[in-house]
């Protein structure tokens, strides 16, 4: 759960100097404590208790909260190797220890780690599956000798032959037989460079 923030409210006016936005999280990742300073500046400790010390961590534990600013104070989760919740509390004081709250924590086993390797940075390259080709044209394939492509390339020549032929045929003169000439000599082309 990236980003994940608990705010507390320092000195907002009110009966308690410290106010927490939610007094439960549940996390699988380090997540920050935004301490919002309000009317007067204040001293703030942090700490972490019960099994949470075990899997959790804060840099600092003392914070200068000034009126009107927010101060992050990031708490570092590793969840790693965790087979089960870890329950404990992160605890904000200040008033040198006469105010504070408790915000309870579970850490809870994040997703497993997967390995990569460098090879899935290379695109996959997806051969052409010979048996399809041979079942598509079947025996004449094998019997021909010739590459299954190259029957492909002469059959698509054919068909394109016979609409050329049929064309010229219904609508007749000298540009309908000159196209019949250009679709007859780019398909004897494609096979004589097929046959090379």
């Amino acid at each position: 759960m990236p980003g994940t923030e608990v705010t507390v409210h320092v000195n907002r006016g009110t009966a308690t100097p410290l106010e927490a936005t939610s007094d439960a999280l549940e996390t699988s990742d380090s997540f920050a404590l935004l301490l919002e300073g309000h009317e007067t500046p204040a001293h703030v400790h942090c700490r972490l208790a019960g099994d949470l010390e075990g899997v959790a961590s804060i840099g600092e534990t003392n914070y200068y909260v000034e009126p009107d600013s927010v101060t992050a104070v990031p708490v570092t989760v590793t969840t790693d190797g965790l087979d089960r919740p870890v329950d404990g509390d992160l605890e904000v004081v200040t008033g040198y220890g006469s105010e504070s709250i408790s915000i309870a924590v579970t850490a809870v086993p994040g997703p497993p780690n997967v390995d990569v390797d460098e090879s899935l940075a290379e695109p996959a390259r997806s051969e052409p599956d010979p048996t399809t080709l041979e079942r598509l044209i079947g025996p004449v394939a094998t019997a021909g000798g010739f590459d299954p492509g190259t029957l492909v390339v002469l059959a698509l020549g054919l068909v394109a032959i016979g609409i050329a032929t049929v064309t010229t045929a219904t609508i007749g003169g000298p540009i309908a037989t000159a196209g019949l000439g250009v679709v007859a000599g780019g398909v004897l082309v494609a096979l004589v460079l097929l046959l090379r």
